[in-house]
């Protein structure tokens, strides 16, 4: 099952930065992408979190799992996000035992969302 991180690629994080220069969103997904990629993690930018006051942001997610937004990242989290994100590969509920995360999302999560149920789980 494929796992999401939706990075916020319009973030600016509280930065004012020239026209035409990349914002902090924008270079978070660019670091990101030059990564370790894990099997199975799908990378997608997207316009806007709404976590305008805590950028940059992602979001971990996927089907039948609780998802999570995570705040306050710069490109040098790179390698800490796509550890965790490896880490929620490999937690069939999303839920990652609290030792098993990396500190950035121990200390920077902004949300925890449940899963959605379908009608005939409800």
């Amino acid at each position: 099952m494929a796992v999401t991180l939706h990075v916020c690629t319009t973030c600016k994080a509280g930065e004012i930065t020239e026209e035409g220069q990349p914002v902090p969103g924008a270079r978070l997904f660019a670091a990101l992408q030059a990564g370790t990629v894990p099997e199975g993690l799908r990378i997608v930018g997207v316009e806007c979190l709404s976590a305008c006051n805590s950028g940059a942001a992602v979001a971990l997610s996927a089907p039948g799992r609780w998802s999570y937004v995570y705040g306050r990242l710069t490109p040098a989290d790179a390698p800490d996000i796509l550890l965790g994100a490896a880490a929620y590969l490999d937690a069939a509920d999303g839920i990652v035992p609290w030792r098993a995360r990396p500190v950035i999302f121990r200390k920077q999560s902004l949300a925890r969302i449940p899963p959605i149920l379908t009608a005939l789980e409800a």
